[in-house]
This record gives structure tokens, C-alpha cells and sequence, in this order.
């Protein structure tokens, strides 16, 4: 299963669930509107799925924070369904979702044409259409392989006869016309898909102890660090040790103790160290388990007055990076964005610097005149 997200808000929806099965290839598509938790898509996949199915037997699914969470480890386990999620920047684990999700937005942009936001009222009809539809893999219609007969066909307009309402007419005309369309366009996606998937597929095979480097591209910096030109940023990590095979396509990895990633990834993402091992910056240890490369302060090296924003700015010294990645960064940036550094005592004490000298003396008013009682220096 996965989720089809972004796109444009229709009837309060946004989102929409996929879960087809493995054995049938008999697919659902369900409705859904962010925010949404784990608890709200386990009750749409009972109502949608399991009502008439039952159980799975397993799940495989992305490593989605839905996915992920508690509630939803919690409920499949009582019922004695496993749960499987693909490894981190290899999609194919889910694959077979993958390719039901790019016919399923092909569907769309067909039967939406230019009122994209009508999405919601065509995924019965590109439900039902994916369902009927010949499938190569099982040289039946999933339709067919669950319910054991084929499918009732739609009888197009005019076969039987026709209709004075002006209105049913033209709906029976534009629901032929649609599926003319999405039948045309399915067929050319299918070679398309086919073609370009086989184009750059290698069989690469690593031995334990082999030194290879890590191939990650973290969502997004967790920090006010601007990014550099990422053109030219580092696109490996590592290298790290082979530790392991895990079935036919997927290497588990010595990754250091502090890091917060599953340590086991698909070939794809694997390239053999060759020569001398330098490591690459960034550490993977600075990526969480949402794959965010995070940074944090470590120095303030220096500090100028930004005359343009009225604010100082610190060139800071990041954690485990090179002198060279030291960055200016705005104060209130960064006190935003990191409350519990202290910077101010990171500041050294030079001229201009924001690091005060202790109070050692309180200025009082004098007391109003009459008064024996006067304060002052």
C-alpha cells in the first residue's frame, strides 16, 4: 500500500490510499483528507478492504510515519498480519504500488481534464476501470481472479438502444468517450514503463567485508545552515563495511553506533570503495530515522553587524564539519532554531563582542528632595 499525495484539494480530499493485492492484483483506491494519523487509515483500510477481504496475511508498504507508528504496528500485530517496509531510496521494494500509482494518476489526468479539482468523483471509475482491465502478469482481469467470473461489461450507448433525456444521454456519451481515452493512454504507459525501468538495470554483488560508500539524499537540512551548492554537495557517505546479505537485493551495513537510520539499504544505492578510503562529510550520524540531515551549533567563531537586517550575524562552527562548512548565521535565527545553545558563552571575549562583563554596581534615582534618604553610584 502507499499514498498518492498532492494532489489539488477536492470535496475535502487530498490524498488517496492504494493497497492492491499481490496474489489477484486487485486494487482500491481510497479517499482521504490531511490531517490524517494512523488511527483514521487503519479504519478507512477496515472498512474499505477488510470488510471484503479480510486480514492480509502481510503488508508491504514505505516507511511512512503512518507506516511507522505504534498504533499501527500495534493493531496488525494482535491480528497477525506482518508488516513489511521497503529499505531507505528503493521504491521497487514497493513496486508493484508504484506502477498501480502512476496508472492511477494517468487515469485522472484523463478523465479530469481541465477540472482537476473533479478528481474525487472519477476514483470510483479508474477503480473500477484498473480492476476489469487485462493484467499481463496474471493473463487475467483482477477482477475475474477474485470473484471467479468476468466482469459485466458496459454496455456502450446506442447498443441497446437510446434515451429521450437529454441529460442521460450525454453522460452515457462522455462515460464511452472516457474509457475509450484511459484504454488508449494505459496501453501507452505500460511500454513506456517497461522500457525505461530495463534501461539502466546492473547486477552488482558485494562480499562481507567489502568497504562501500552509502548513496543518501536527505528530504531536508534540519537547521538555519544555508545549504550549499548542491550540484556539487557530496552524494555518498562513508564508506562503511559489508556486514551482510539480506535477500537477493538489500546490504546491511556497519553504520556507527550513534546513527539513526536502518542500517539496511538496496545495491542501488551501494558503490564499491576503491583505493584510498577517505570518508565523505557529511557523517551519516547527522541524518534522524525521517532521513533529515540535522546540524548543531558547536563554536561561535566569530560575529559581524548586519546593517542590512539590524541584527548580528555568527559564523558558526557546526558539529563533526570541517572548518571550511563554518557559516554566518543570523542571532535570532539561530536562537530560534537552537533555544538550548548557550551561544553567548561560546562568544570569545574580544572587542565588540556581545559577552558582557558582570554588573557591578546599580544606579537608584535620588529620593525626592526633603528626603535624609539618597542613593547613588
Amino acid at each position: 500500500m502507499d499514498f498518492v499525495e498532492g494532489l489539488p484539494r477536492s470535496k475535502g480530499f487530498d490524498t488517496i490510499l492504494v493497497v492492491v493485492d499481490r496474489l489477484s492484483k486487485y486494487a482500491h483506491f481510497i479517499t482521504l483528507g490531511h490531517p490524517f494519523s494512523a488511527k483514521v487509515v487503519a479504519l478507512v483500510f477496515i472498512k474499505e478492504v477488510v470488510r471484503l477481504h479480510g486480514y492480509p496475511r502481510s503488508i508491504v508498504s514505505d516507511r511512512d510515519r503512518v507506516f511507522l507508528s505504534h498504533f499501527w504496528q500495534e493493531l496488525f500485530r494482535l491480528q497477525g498480519t506482518q508488516l513489511k517496509r521497503s529499505t531507505a531510496y528503493h521504491p521497487q521494494t514497493d513496486g508493484q504500488t508504484e506502477v498501480v500509482n502512476k496508472c492511477l494518476e494517468l487515469y485522472l489526468r484523463c478523465l479530469c481534464q481541465e477540472k482537476q479539482k473533479s478528481w474525487s468523483d472519477k476514483v470510483a471509475w479508474a477503480e473500477y476501470w484498473y480492476n476489469t482491465n487485462y493484467q499481463s502478469s496474471i493473463k487475467n482481469t483482477p477482477y475475474a481472479v477474485v470473484y471467479g467470473q468476468p466482469p459485466p461489461p458496459i454496455i456502450s450507448y446506442g447498443q441497446t438502444g437510446t434515451t429521450p433525456n437529454d441529460s442521460v444521454e450525454q453522460q452515457l456519451q462522455s462515460r464511452d468517450e472516457m474509457l475509450k481515452v484511459l484504454k488508449r493512454h494505459l496501453q501507452h504507459a505500460q511500454e513506456r514503463m517497461q522500457k525505461f525501468a530495463n534501461i539502466h538495470r546492473r547486477d552488482v554483488v558485494f562480499d562481507i567485508g567489502d568497504r562501500v560508500y552509502l548513496k543518501l539524499q536527505p528530504y531536508r537540512q534540519q537547521s538555519v545552515a544555508k545549504k550549499r551548492c548542491e550540484k556539487l554537495s557530496p552524494r555518498y557517505f562513508g564508506p562503511y563495511t559489508v556486514l551482510g546479505r539480506v535477500g537477493e537485493v538489500a546490504y546491511l551495513l556497519d553504520l556507527p553506533e550513534t546513527a539513526k537510520i536502518h542500517p539496511v539499504f538496496h545495491v542501488s544505492q551501494l558503490k564499491k570503495a576503491i583505493g584510498d578510503k577517505h570518508p565523505v562529510y557529511p557523517d551519516v550520524t547527522l541524518i534522524n530515522d525521517q532521513m533529515e540531515l540535522v546540524l548543531e551549533p558547536e563554536n561561535v567563531l566569530q560575529r559581524r553587524w548586519n546593517e542590512a537586517e539590524r541584527d548580528w550575524e555568527y559564523l558558526v562552527q557546526w558539529k563533526d564539519q570541517p572548518s571550511h562548512e563554518a557559516t554566518w548565521e543570523s542571532y535570532a535565527m539561530l536562537r530560534h532554531q537552537f533555544p538550548n545553545s548557550h551561544l553567548e558563552d561560546k562568544v570569545a571575549l574580544l572587542r565588540g563582542s556581545i559577552a558582557r562583563p558582570p554588573i557591578t554596581q546599580v544606579y537608584k534615582r535620588r529620593g525626592k528632595k526633603g528626603n535624609s534618604t539618597q542613593t547613588a553610584w
